[in-house]
This record gives C-alpha cells, structure tokens and sequence, in this order.
C-alpha cells in the first residue's frame, strides 16, 4: 500500500479542511494510506515520526464545512538549517510516504521546493493558500481563503463604518498582507473605505513614517471639507516593510526571517502621528487603531472557497498518483495546470515570487477613484486650496507645502 502525506504550513486560510477532506477521499478511493502530520514541518523537522494521524473518508467526508486545519499548521521552516530538510525526507521515509501534498504559502512552497530535491522516489504537489493572494498565480485566478477572507472583512468594516458615523470617529484598520495589498483592496474596495493605502503605490524601496501620516492626514482633512468627521481608513501591512529601518527599531522576525508585522502596530504608530500633527493646529480628531487579519484566517469557507479547495484537493491527488511532482497545483479556466517549483522562483532572491497588486491596472484605479483622500486636481483651483487649508488650520501656501508632495505635485 502506498502512503500520501499531508501537511498545513503557515497561517490558517479558509478551505484548508476542504482540501485535505478531497486529497484523503481521492486518494483512499485509490487504495492509499493517508497520514495526516500535525503542525506542518514541526515535528518532522526534528526528525519526530509520533505527530501523525492516519485520515479515513469518515473522518473527513464533512470537514470542508469548517474553518482552520484539522492537523493545525504552523511556521516551521525546515531550510532554515542544512540538516532540517534532511531530517524530514527522513522521517518521511521511515513513515513510507511516497507522496507529499503541502498545503500554505510563499514559504511553505519553497520548503516543498527543496524537499523535493532531497529524498529521491518522493513525488511532491504543492497547494496555494494564503488570505494574502500573493502567490505567482495569473491575474485572475485568486489564492484559496481569499474571498472568503475578503467577504467576511467587508462586513467587520462595514460595522466598523458606521461606528464611525455614528462617534463621529476615524478607524486606522491594519489588515493583513506580508508583501501584497490585495486583502487590503479587497476588503476597502467592497467595503468602500473612506481610503485604502498599499504599499505597492509607493515604488521607492524605502518610505518614511512621515510619508504615510501626511496621506492619511490630508484624507482626514479633504474629509472634513466635506463637512464630515469620520471615516476608515485601510492600512495594509505590507506598508511597515516599506518603511525606513530607523523609523521601526528593534524588531522581531519568524523563523522564516520575516520581519513580525503585527508586533508593529501600524496603525497605533500612525494615529499617533496624525493625532499629534492635527492636536498642535487645534484640529480635534478621535483616531481608533484597529488590526484585522486573525478574525478572518479560520472563518468558515463560502461556497466558492469550498468549491475551489475540494477541486485542488481531488486534483493535487490525481496529479501525484499520474506521477507529478515538483509542481504547485493550480485550477485556471476550470482546468488543471501544474506550475513547476522552478517557474515560481525568483531569480534574485532564490525564493518564491510574489504577486504585487497592480496600481496601473483599471481595477486599482476604479477603486482609487472612490476613495476620498488628497489627488493631484485637488491642488489645480487655488480657491478649492483655500477650502482644504481652512478645514485643516493651514494657510494656503502651508498646506500645498506640506501635502502637495503627497500626490507627487512639488
């Protein structure tokens, strides 16, 4: 009997049980054993053989109804050593796995890469997940979890929306998203967020905390032009790998060496800046920071997110028994297409690429369009600069000195 292991890496995503519940049906049907490793790399990184549970059809057949993993994940990260990956093609192999099915992100991708490598006879598939949708995918074919992840954030700024409304009070939402502002513009998009901000609008490698205040506060004061004190504001927290080093200071990193985003907080950095900025002119304005990204990672899946991971599950399968390997396993266009380990990466970093949100794209400008924040026309009618001076206790000649660099006019 021949074995197919299965294991989460990573952060929780919407879909991950649909897509073990249709690898473990698929493949017991085939007359497989299935192996279940708990905590993604964890235990076999250490060449630990225990953490495994053995998945029958019954055990799996309505799973896919539910969030998180019913073999939890984690962010261990076999490569960070020579002998890590080593000591899990070796536990894979007393275990008698012939296929490995892994199921995450960017990193886990890449562990799978040199996995593959290392134990020869082992065929691997590899699962995209991740809320952030910024894996080397086409254009149009999203990251499983994401829709759920964005539909379920939509509805938390909605409430948060009219909070707002009601107190008469800002919101500073970070939301998650490592490299990518896709969740962030998914969510402030459906949502219509007063203003969402990614760091893909800022080309330069390094921005300054500064840079990021002075766009929010110039939100806050075309908004209250308006007439209007409230608002949210969408932060995505790919904006804090942007920043300058010295603006961040000592800070803590994963075992995968990223930088711990949420131990930032963004937003709270952010609101004290503003705050500050607009308290010194006699500007009275009520920011609340808020972050947004664990809510969302174990939602119950919606039906395309159920749909779509049982179909990568079932296909992930059948590409290892016809012999794939090496491969992400994708669903475009309703078909099967299997994406090489060495298509995925990157050149000059070594590890997997990532997909960036497209500021020039029509979709991204539909969306800037709605957004009520400080735009090059707002500077080209200098009684309509007087309007907006007023609302944020400037003069004029003050106010296009301090924000007119914010929308690249000098």
């Amino acid at each position: 009997m021949k074995t197919l292991a299965i294991l989460v890496g990573g952060g929780p995503a919407p879909g991950i049980n649909a897509v073990i519940a249709a690898a473990t049906i698929e493949a017991r049907n085939h007359g497989l054993r299935v192996l279940g490793c708990y905590d993604g790399f964890k235990w076999l990184a250490l060449g630990d053989t225990q953490h495994v549970v053995d998945l029958e059809i019954n055990d799996t057949s309505r799973i896919h109804f539910d969030g998180g993993s019913i073999i939890r994940t984690s962010r261990t990260n076999p490569t960070k050593t020579p002998e890590g990956v080593q000591h899990v093609a070796e536990a894979l192999k007393r275990l008698g796995v012939d296929h490995l099915l892994t199921i995450g992100g960017d990193d886990t991708a890449f562990a799978s890469s040199r996995l593959a490598k290392a134990l020869e006879g082992l065929t691997v598939a590899h699962v995209p997940k991740t809320i952030d949708n910024d894996l080397p995918l086409p254009s149009d074919i999203v990251t499983f979890g994401f829709t759920t992840a964005c539909n379920l954030g939509k509805e938390l700024v909605r409430n948060l929306m009219q909070d707002a409304s009601t107190t008469e009070r800002w919101f500073f939402v970070s939301v998650m998203g490592r490299h990518a502002g896709h969740l962030a513009l998914g969510i402030g998009g459906s949502a219509g967020a007063t203003v969402t901000l990614i760091a893909e609008e800022f080309p330069e490698p390094q921005i300054s905390l500064d840079r990021l205040a002075d766009v929010l506060e110039g939100a806050i004061i075309k908004r209250r032009a308006h007439g209007r004190e409230q608002g949210v504001a969408i932060l995505s927290e790919g904006l804090a790998e942007k920043l300058d080093p010295k603006t961040l200071g000592p800070v803590e990193r994963d075992a995968y060496g990223n930088v711990r985003l949420a131990e930032l907080d963004l937003g709270r950095l952010l609101k004290e800046r503003v705050s500050a900025s607009l308290k010194a002119r006699g500007v009275d304005v009520t920011i609340v920071a808020k972050e947004m990204g664990y809510e969302l990672r174990c939602a119950p899946p919606g039906a395309h997110d159920i749909q779509y991971c049982r179909s990568l599950g079932y296909w992930a399968t059948r590409f290892l028994l016809e012999g794939g390997s090496n491969a992400m396993v994708t669903i475009q266009a309703g078909r099967l297409v299997p994406v090489p380990f060495g298509l995925m990466m990157d050149p000059k970093t070594g590890k997997i690429r990532v997909r960036y949100a497209d500021v020039e794209s029509e979709m991204y400008q539909t969306l800037a369009a709605y957004m009520i924040r400080l735009k090059p026309e707002d500077f080209d009618d200098p009684a309509h600069v007087a309007v907006l001076a007023k609302a944020g206790n400037l003069d004029p000649a003050e106010f296009t000195r301090r924000f007119a660099p914010t929308v690249g006019r000098r």
